[in-house]
């Protein structure tokens, strides 16, 4: 291969690597647009997340941090950074919207000899304990997906609202 050709592939290969990074930042704006009892959205109506100059996360994101470890990190591994297992849900959250991130979770995905042959991921719209806080593991998952939210226990929290607590007993049936 002469000089101009692996020129030209290394052209390519960088405007690939652009292309992919720019779009790893996540769908859309994550900037707050709206305030609902401590839950906050994007302009589109999306759940976000709120991370002060201080560090300190809206509840809705921590919380989304607990349920991630509890529910999801046993096959995405801690932290959203995936595993030998599962794919890493932070990097699944940069490269889908919040209606596909609902629909995986909720009706599961079967991708039978596809980049890393039989990948099934089970249905999990009948359990509460991840149903009652999908908006938070979304918010937590986007947060990490944007790079806004380092690995690890966020270090400080807003207070839960009340707003919160009453949808959860509600859910969960308390």
């Amino acid at each position: 291969m002469n000089r101009r050709h692996l020129i030209g592939a290394a052209l390519i290969a960088a405007t690939a690597a652009a292309a992919t990074a720019a779009y790893a930042v996540g769908p859309g704006d994550p900037s707050s647009a709206e305030d609902v009892d401590g839950k906050h959205f994007d302009a589109d109506g999306v759940p976000t997340y709120t991370i002060a100059e201080d560090g300190t996360v809206d509840w809705y994101t921590y919380s989304g941090f607990r349920r991630y470890h509890a529910e999801c990190h046993v096959c995405h591994g801690p932290d959203g950074m995936g595993s030998s297992y599962a794919p890493a849900l932070a990097e699944s959250v940069a490269n889908m919207d919040y209606y596909e991130f609902y629909e995986v979770v909720v009706n599961g995905k079967q991708d039978v000899g596809s980049g890393q042959a039989n990948q099934v991921m089970p249905a999990f719209g009948t359990n509460p304990n991840v149903m009652c806080y999908l908006d938070d593991v979304y918010i937590y998952l986007r947060a990490r997906a944007q790079g806004d939210l380092p690995r690890g226990r966020p270090a400080k929290k807003d207070a839960k609202p009340d707003a919160f607590v009453e949808a959860e007993d509600a859910c969960m049936g308390g």
